[in-house]
């Protein structure tokens, strides 16, 4: 294993920008907090073992550094700075030992970031693999998908030791993952427009999607045993079963552009509508509603299921962390 470079960023550095935000943007569902570091393009988001929210932030004011960022349900939010460069934070994960996991697409690095702040950086053995997404594993380990060279699957120990599955389908940009109900891996492959499942030994299945080009891109394990991913291009919500059989729903909204997906607190999956500015809900029936996200032209991305009760996510383009309540009648949290 290459040796791995650590960086300790410290809670309480000059460098680390901890403020309380204050609401850009409120309706009776969503309400907006801006980051501040502006601009800023945060893609995506996860729930944390401390009770808070965390992000990526790559691209930050087109300059290093980029930025692990987190925010409490209260909406305050400090930003945690990744000094090495070049560095591209794209997804985040919780681990099983208590940390956050990250991926560092351009870097090539998988990154542990604790709750107080402390990074450690572990370089991917294939040279410009572009991790893209990370989830944690069944078998105690993170699971990792590398889009290029020639598309892999990756598979990260707690202590740093990388393994590597190509992916049978070559240049297929193997995109997100996620742990699935029947002790698998689970992830979408983009251009290859297929759903695929690997063993933790390594084995790979692959499974076609009926609508051509569809360029499938986030995924999540439903309530109901399934497997839900979404359709970038296709503008489908789309579901499969631990057998491979697949059924897609059409998205209202057309050229919407859904991205992130994830079960949310309420028995329903959630997911982002990029180009189409909404935050749309499928039940496990494929009934489906949109709710419009206040600032125009925000671009919701990545999509997480909060501690509160809410779903999170987060605005590529508006520089912003949105939280939606599932249910109106709700209580609103305090700043809300």
């Amino acid at each position: 294993m290459k040796l791995r470079r650590t960086v300790v960023v410290s809670a309480i550095a000059g460098a680390l920008s901890a403020v309380t935000t204050v609401p850009v943007h409120a309706n009776q569902r969503i309400t907006e907090y801006p980051l501040p570091t502006r601009p800023s393009y945060p893609p995506n988001i996860t729930s944390g073992p401390d009770g808070n929210l965390w992000f990526t932030q790559p691209f930050s004011e087109n300059t290093a550094p980029d930025y692990i960022g987190r925010i409490t349900t209260r909406g305050d939010v400090s930003e945690y700075p990744i000094p090495a460069t070049p560095s591209e934070p794209w997804d985040i994960t919780s681990g099983p030992d208590g940390n956050l996991w990250f991926t560092d697409f351009e870097g090539n690095k998988i990154g542990l970031i604790t709750t107080r702040g402390a990074i450690t950086e572990y370089p991917v053995p294939t040279a410009y693999s572009n991790p893209v997404a990370i989830t944690s594993g069944p078998d105690g380990n993170l699971w990792f998908t590398e889009e290029y060279n020639p598309g892999k699957i990756g598979r990260i120990t707690t202590g740093g030791a990388i393994s590597e599955y190509p992916v049978p389908t070559a240049y297929s940009e193997p995109w997100d993952i996620t742990s699935g109900p029947d002790g698998n891996l689970w992830f979408t492959e983009y251009t290859g427009n297929k759903i695929g499942r690997i063993t933790t030994e390594g084995a790979i299945t692959e499974y076609p999607i009926p609508t051509v080009e569809s360029e499938p891109q986030g995924i999540t394990s439903g309530p109901d045993g399934n497997l839900w991913f979404t359709e970038h291009f296709g503008d489908n919500i789309g579901r499969i079963t631990t057998g491979g059989a697949v059924i897609e729903y059409p998205i209202p909204t057309a050229d919407s552009i859904p991205e992130g997906i994830v079960s949310g607190p309420d028995g329903n999956l959630w997911f982002t509508e990029t180009i189409a500015n909404k935050i749309g809900r499928i039940t496990t029936e494929g009934a489906i509603t949109e709710y419009s996200v206040p600032t125009v032209g925000s671009g919701p991305y990545g999509i997480a299921s909060g501690p509160d009760k809410r779903v999170w996510f987060a605005e590529f383009s508006g520089g912003q962390i949105g939280a939606l309540r599932p249910s109106a009648s709700l209580p609103r949290p305090n700043n809300a």
